[in-house]
């Protein structure tokens, strides 16, 4: 009977081209499952096959659980049961049953589990067979649609395009040849699968790839791409080689290139973008076809304020925001789009607030104010801490000038500073920022003479919902939550 186990191994490891050890596998589960038959339903059994003689043996198994994980003491046991001793939370205890012959079998059963086992080795091994050759777009032709999503066989692995990745619009039918590019992999009960996308900016990057050879050939590459799937996509592209034209090499002669992208994106139009190291630059290559005006970079918020002409305001926007949207996910930077007429007014309010900013800061008059702001100072720490020869440079300050708002500024810093701190180490205001409060229940709490967090902490559930309006869960969420400094002390 060993021997027959053996052969039986050997003929399918060979049959299907997968290992010996998965058809190993795939007979043991299925040895457990005849053998469970003769068992309790919640049985848990485990069949061990010899790989060098054949011989198998079977056991029944517990494991070991936390008490309030336990749910059938048919398969399970806790710290409670005798069987725990000199275990470890998620070890097996097993006691050999006796093993049913393997002529015996339901063979049904058993060649179902063993062929179900060998079929998900099989995607396995074609699935990993194509990711080693580092493909990311695939080709392939739909056999069937199913709620909607394409199943596509490319080659011998079939890959799913789910509805929601296919361009929107797009009539797919099966028996079209359609390309894609790789998204994700799903591992299910049905083995894994290959999860397509046709809206993903990566598959822009691999059409251009294959109509602009320049690409393949590192004379040109595609730095960004972003994309509005079947509308409108921008990508940024850079050349390594000056003597290339990177926009006109994309487009092609009578921009037959990008004229076949746009046919297999179902007439998606695309913008060709020149890349620039120079991020304001990079900013308005993106906003074409708009013309911009200025723009102000915020390294802080990353962000933009991109000024244009009232007449270019619509353009710059795009439908529905589309082109302003399309150029932030192309450069990664937050756009604010303004009219000249809106960034001179920002900026107005802008000057009037730090302007404001430093007369009550440093205490000094509009006329001192209004020059630091004239020669590009905004914050208290510039005033404070930029070289001494950048505030020396300005003419309607003498030496001794300067280091007073210096002086000033720190001062006013320093003061900011521990204002701060106290009011973060204020009893009360911890009360109020502690998590799960707002200003309802804390001026409740205050009103009954409940202002820190140990006062929160020494009242009882129901105490704490006879002074507040609240039901009991939340009541319990607050004491915990004010109680857990306590805790941490302890530890």
């Amino acid at each position: 009977m060993s021997r027959d186990i053996l052969l039986l191994v050997d003929a399918l490891a060979h049959e299907k081209n997968v290992s010996e050890e998965i058809v190993f596998t795939a007979l043991e589960l299925a040895l457990a499952s005849a053998t469970k038959k003769n068992h309790e339903d919640n049985t848990d059994i485990r069949v061990s096959i010899d790989r060098e003689t054949g011989e198998y043996e079977t056991f029944r198994r517990w494991q070991y659980v936390e008490y309030d994980l336990l749910e059938s003491s048919d398969f399970q046991f806790d710290e409670e049961d005798e069987r725990a001793k000199g275990r470890e939370i998620g070890d097996y205890y097993e006691e050999p049953l006796e093993s049913i012959e393997f002529g015996r079998i339901g063979a049904q059963a058993a060649k179902q589990v063993i062929l179900q086992k060998v079929r998900e080795a099989e995607r396995e091994q074609i699935l990993e067979d194509f990711l080693a050759r580092d493909e990311t777009m695939v080709t392939g032709v739909i056999k069937r649609m199913e709620k909607g999503n394409a199943h596509i066989e490319v080659g011998r692995l079939e890959c799913i395009l789910p509805r929601e990745s296919m361009i929107p619009k797009e009539n797919l039918r099966v028996g079209d040849r359609v390309r894609a590019n790789m998204s994700r992999i799903e591992r299910g009960g049905r083995g894994p699968q290959l999860i397509l996308s046709r809206i993903a900016p990566d598959f822009l990057k691999r059409l251009f790839e294959l109509e602009v050879p320049e690409i393949e050939e590192g004379l040109l590459e595609i730095r960004s791409a972003a994309r509005d799937p079947g509308l409108r996509s921008k990508i940024a592209v850079k050349a390594n080689d000056q003597r290339l034209d990177p926009v006109g090499t994309c487009v092609g002669m009578r921009g037959s290139r990008v004229q076949a992208v746009t046919g297999e994106l179902a007439g998606e139009r695309v913008d060709i973008v020149l890349w620039s190291m120079e991020p304001a630059q990079f900013v308005i290559n993106a906003m074409a076809p708009a013309e911009v005006s200025s723009i102000v970079v915020n390294e802080d918020t990353h962000s933009m304020d991109v000024v244009v002409d009232e007449e270019q305001l619509a353009l710059a926007i795009g439908r529905s925001g589309q082109n302003v949207r399309l150029a932030s996910d192309l450069t990664g930077w937050t756009l604010n789009i303004l009219t000249e007429e809106e960034a001179e007014q920002k900026n107005q309010d802008e000057y009037a607030n730090v302007s404001q900013l430093f007369m009550e800061k440093l205490d000094v008059d509009e006329e001192v104010a209004d020059i630091l702001v004239q020669e590009g100072f905004s914050t208290l720490e510039e005033i404070a801490y930029v070289p001494m020869a950048e505030m020396v440079a300005i003419e309607a300050f003498d030496e001794d000038t300067i280091n007073e708002l210096r002086s000033r500024a720190r001062a006013a810093l320093l003061t900011e500073a521990i204002a701060k701190e106290e009011k973060v180490e204020d009893p009360t205001e911890l009360l109020k920022q502690m998590e799960g409060m707002d200003e309802e229940i804390f001026n409740q709490l205050a009103a009954k003479e409940i202002s820190t967090m140990d006062d929160l902490a020494d009242l009882g559930v129901e105490e704490l919902v006879e002074l507040v309006e609240m039901d009991e869960e939340r009541a319990k969420a607050l004491i915990m939550t004010a109680r857990a400094p306590w805790f941490e002390e302890q530890s």
